[in-house]
C-alpha cells in the first residue's frame, strides 16, 4: 500500500548536567571546583532519500527520541554528546506543524532538516568560581530538547503527471512509455495508489512521469477516490491530460478535469498541458479536441492498444516538458540550504535555570508563574524525596 502521509512524535535528548566536583589530590588540600560541562543532547533530523518511494517505513504514531548527553565529569572532562538520529524519507516529503504550517520542505536528494534540537548541557561548577566565591557548590542541569508532533506529507516529485478521469487509460500509457507496470483492467478506479515511471529516450535522457489515481467530478472537495493524491499534482512541471476519446465528448471530459484543478487552487489551473486522446484504434475517424487554450502546448492521438501514436507521443514529451528551475546565485553568494523553512521557530530560552546542589537544586532567576512548569522542570533535573529546593529566598523540601 501507498503511504503519503505519516504522524510521528519526536523527542530530542536532554543536555547532560554540569558536575559538582572539586579537585582532590594529595598535597593539595583545596584544590577548587574541578566540575566538567555535561554533553548537548542528540538532534532529530529527516534526511531526503531519492531510494524511497513512499512514508511506509514509518510506522503510525511512531515516537522518534535521539540520545541524552552525559553528565559532566571530576578533571574539568565534559560529557560526550547525545547521539543524533537521522531518519530517511522520500525526496518532496514535506513537514507540518499540528497548525499546519510547513515547517520544511525536502525537495531533494539529501536535503536535510533538523526538526527536533537536543537540549544543552549543564555547566560544571568551575563556571561558577568567582574571588569571593571560590568553592561553589552548585552546577547546572541539562536543558530538555524538543518534543513536539509533526505531520510528514509526501507530494511526488515527477516531471511530468498523468491526469484524467477513471478508466481513461492513464495506467496502459505510463506502461508504454516507461518502466512503470501498473495494474491494468477494463474497470474505473483500477490504479488505487500514485505510480512513478522512468522514461528513457535514445540519447539517454530521463523523465519521471507520475500516474495517479483518476478524478470526478468534485474531486477538489473530496468525492471519489483521486482527490487524496491532488497534491502530487502540484510539483509536476507538465500535466499529460489523458482522455478517452471513444467514451464521450473530449472537449467536455477535459472541462470536468480542469474545473477541479482550478478548484484545488496550488497553480494546476494554470500548468501547461499536453492532451492525450486515447483508444483511437476504437474510432472510425482520428478523434481531435474542440478547444483552444494557451496553457495546451500539444494534442496527440494514440493508442495504448495497438501502439499506435505513442512513440510520437514518447519523443515529444521531452521537447515540451519544461526544464526544472535552478536558482541563480550571485558570485561568492553562499550555498542554499537544503530545505525551506517557512516559519521561525519558537525560541525555548526560558528566564531561569535549574542548579543542582550538594543538598538538592536552586532555581536560578525568575521561576515560572505555573506550578505545573515548575514542577516538570524539577522533575526533569532529577528531583528526589527530601530534596532541598531553594528559590529567591525561600527554602522548601521536595515531598
Amino acid at each position: 500500500m501507498f503511504h503519503d502521509r505519516a504522524r510521528i512524535h519526536v523527542l530530542a535528548g536532554r543536555g547532560g548536567d554540569g558536575s559538582l566536583s572539586f579537585r582532590r589530590e594529595k598535597f593539595v588540600p583545596k584544590g577548587g571546583p574541578d566540575g566538567g560541562d555535561g554533553g548537548k543532547g542528540g538532534d532529530i533530523a529527516l534526511v531526503a532519500d531519492a531510494m524511497l518511494r513512499d512514508l511506509s517505513s514509518i510506522r503510525p504514531n511512531q515516537w522518534i527520541r535521539s540520545g541524552k548527553g552525559e553528565p559532566g565529569h571530576g578533571a574539568r572532562k565534559h560529557g560526550a554528546d547525545g547521539e543524533g538520529v537521522a531518519l530517511r524519507v522520500p525526496v518532496g516529503t514535506q513537514v507540518v506543524a499540528d497548525d499546519g504550517q510547513v515547517i520544511a520542505d525536502l525537495a531533494h536528494d539529501g536535503a536535510r532538516v533538523v526538526i527536533a534540537r537536543g537540549g544543552g548541557g549543564g555547566r560544571g561548577n568551575t563556571h561558577f568560581s568567582t574571588p569571593v566565591r571560590q568553592a561553589p557548590r552548585f552546577a547546572e542541569t541539562g536543558l530538555g530538547g524538543d518534543e513536539l508532533d509533526v505531520e510528514l506529507r509526501l507530494k511526488l516529485i515527477a516531471d511530468a503527471a498523468l491526469v484524467g478521469l477513471p478508466n481513461a487509460g492513464k495506467s496502459s500509457l505510463i506502461r508504454r512509455i516507461s518502466n512503470a507496470t501498473p495494474k491494468v483492467a477494463d474497470y474505473p478506479f483500477t490504479t488505487l495508489a500514485p505510480v512513478l515511471g522512468t522514461v528513457e529516450a535514445p540519447d539517454g535522457a530521463q523523465l519521471v512521469v507520475a500516474d495517479v489515481p483518476g478524478l470526478i467530478e468534485g474531486a477538489s472537495e473530496g468525492i471519489g477516490l483521486g482527490h487524496e493524491f491532488l497534491a502530487h499534482l502540484e510539483r509536476a512541471r507538465l500535466l499529460v491530460h489523458v482522455i478517452d476519446a471513444a467514451a464521450a465528448d473530449p472537449a467536455e471530459q477535459w472541462r470536468t478535469i480542469d474545473n477541479e484543478l482550478h478548484l484545488y487552487g496550488a497553480g494546476l489551473d494554470e500548468r501547461l498541458q499536453v492532451v492525450v486522446l486515447n483508444k483511437s484504434d476504437l474510432m472510425p475517424e482520428t478523434p481531435t479536441l474542440d478547444i483552444k487554450d494557451k496553457r495546451i502546448l500539444r494534442v496527440f492521438s494514440v493508442s495504448c492498444a495497438t501502439g499506435a501514436g505513442i512513440e510520437q507521443f514518447k519523443r515529444a514529451l521531452f521537447e515540451l516538458c519544461p526544464a526544472a528551475v535552478l536558482p541563480v546565485r550571485e558570485e561568492g553568494e553562499l550555498d542554499l540550504v537544503d530545505y525551506l523553512v517557512y516559519r521561525p521557530k519558537p525560541s525555548r530560552k526560558a528566564n531561569y535555570r535549574v542548579l543542582r546542589t550538594d543538598r538538592g537544586f536552586r532555581v536560578a532567576g525568575t521561576p515560572p508563574t505555573d506550578p505545573e512548569e515548575l514542577e516538570a522542570a524539577l522533575r526533569a533535573a532529577g528531583v528526589r524525596k527530601g530534596d532541598d529546593i531553594f528559590i529567591g529566598e525561600e527554602e522548601l523540601q521536595w515531598a
